[in-house]
């Protein structure tokens, strides 16, 4: 495990400037257990804050300016451990050991057929019911490599942990560099058994600031020509469609709002995902702007697909960060990702890792300003 974490750190900080970073940590609260949880806050030259806690690996807070130097909270979340704790649709976390949806909660994987809690419906969602989102991870503050200050999470999943084969030793890594780059990378080992793996991280985006409105007027490109179209219960059919022509059809910079109304289903929103363009291995994802504000964010990532969601179930009920009242479209979500139920699809990139084989994945938000 600490061979896999170097290894992440070493990733981490390629074309990470030197630093006049810090990262510190404070108590976040306790488990019903007594267990420790506390919260870590990254700050960067430019005053650029993002805090995480090592509960679910959450990011509760990202600060970031606006064209007049303003400073605001981009993401959704709670100010407390005890909210997190009651439940939250995901705000923030690491979903896992398989992020997004498995058909039926059902997978056959070398002849042995796996079951799974259904948690969504008639489906298997990011993880299961104490997924990677709900437990705590051991964290290190890390200055061994270079001056660039990294924030690393490490657990076990046990074999058999939410129905899933084989044991996993896993390592998170955060990183904030001085270009305003919040940086995550993955990193999975398979101990003895083969295993679906996709991991990702869940903001929930609103780049006017967390419960300032809703999200229709952000301008987003997604750097996708097809997409996975889905059944009613959001499990995708195992066709890949072009976006031309559809709704769904952001290859050019478009509001979000100007075409949801058209998208059929109940909640109505956009909530599927977006098969990326192949190129250079940590490439463009997708890049967004918000117009009054002139905040923008730009992702990157070596994942195959990215999963778009505009907050569609988000209903006013959850009370966030302040007291704030996130509604329906208060927020949207890049999920850089394998593509859902690829262990049911066989023409879907593969999620299976196997025993010496490295799971290595990267993603990175960056934050600017509209020129």
């Amino acid at each position: 495990m600490r061979a896999l974490l170097f290894a992440c750190s070493l990733l981490m900080l390629a074309d990470v400037g030197q630093a006049a970073n810090t990262i510190t940590k404070a108590p976040f609260g306790n488990l019903a257990d007594g267990t420790e949880v506390d919260l870590y806050t990254l700050t960067n030259a430019n005053g650029m804050k993002v805090k995480i806690t090592n509960y679910g690996g959450i990011i509760t807070e990202i600060h970031v300016p606006d064209r007049d130097g303003k400073f605001a909270d981009v993401v959704l979340g709670h100010d407390n451990l005890k909210s997190y704790l009651d439940g939250h649709p995901y705000f923030g976390a690491i979903t896992g050991r398989v992020a997004n949806r498995i058909a039926k909660g059902k997978f056959t994987l070398d002849g042995k057929e796996y079951t799974l809690a259904t948690n969504n419906g008639p489906n298997a969602l990011h993880g299961g019911k104490q997924g990677f989102d709900k437990r705590v991870w051991a964290a290190t503050i890390d200055k061994t490599v270079g001056d660039q200050p990294l924030l690393v999470l490490s657990r076990t999943s046990e074999d058999g942990e939410e129905g899933y084969p084989g044991a996993l030793g896993i390592g998170v890594v955060y990183s904030l560099t001085n270009e305003n780059e919040l940086r995550i990378n993955y990193a999975v080992e398979a101990v003895d058994k083969a295993t679906p793996v996709n991991l990702t991280n869940h903001s929930y985006f609103n780049l006017k600031g967390h419960g300032q409105g809703d999200i229709l007027d952000h301008e987003i490109e997604i750097v996708a020509d097809e997409y996975t179209p889905t059944d009613a219960t959001l499990i995708p059919t195992g066709k890949i469609d072009p976006v031309k022509g559809t709704p769904f059809d952001f290859s050019a910079r478009t509001p979000i709002g100007k075409n949801i109304k058209q998208i059929k289903g109940e909640p109505v929103g956009y909530d599927l995902n977006y098969v990326l363009r192949k190129g250079v291995d940590l490439k463009q994802a997708a890049s967004v702007l918000e117009p009054f504000s002139g905040r923008t964010m730009t992702v990157f990532t070596t994942e195959p697909g990215v999963q778009f969601y505009t907050g569609n179930f988000l209903s006013g009920k959850d009370k966030g960060k302040g007291g704030a009242v996130y509604n329906q479209y208060g927020a949207f979500c890049l999920e850089t990702q394998h593509f859902p139920d690829s262990i049911n699809q066989k023409n879907f990139p593969s999620t299976v890792l196997k025993p010496g084989e490295a799971y290595n994945s990267t993603t990175v938000y960056r934050f600017g300003v509209a020129k």
